[in-house]
C-alpha cells in the first residue's frame, strides 16, 4: 500500500528521539552527562532531578552510577509539559 502525498504530510518527522523510542524503548543511559543531554539540561541539574522521587533516574546502592531508562525519562518529560 502506498501513503499519499498528505498522509506523509500528516505524519511526524522521524527524528532522533522518536528513532529511538521506536527501534530501542528500553534502552539503558547510563551517566548523568548523558541523561542530562537526552533531557536537555545542565549536569548539575540532572544530579538535582535525580534525587526526586518522582523522575526515573536510577544510582544503585553502592554505585557511583546514574542510569535511566529513556522510555522512562521520555514519558516522565511529557508529563511535565
Amino acid at each position: 500500500m502506498t501513503m499519499t502525498k498528505q498522509e506523509k504530510m500528516e505524519q511526524p518527522p522521524l527524528d532522533r528521539w522518536r528513532a529511538d523510542a521506536v527501534l530501542d524503548p528500553e534502552r539503558k543511559i547510563w551517566g548523568l552527562g548523558q541523561i542530562a543531554e537526552v533531557l536537555g539540561v545542565s549536569v548539575d541539574k540532572a544530579r538535582a532531578l535525580a534525587k526526586l522521587p518522582e523522575v526515573p533516574i536510577y544510582r544503585p546502592a553502592g554505585s557511583g552510577s546514574y542510569f535511566a531508562f529513556r522510555s522512562e525519562l521520555m514519558t516522565w518529560l511529557r508529563g511535565k509539559c
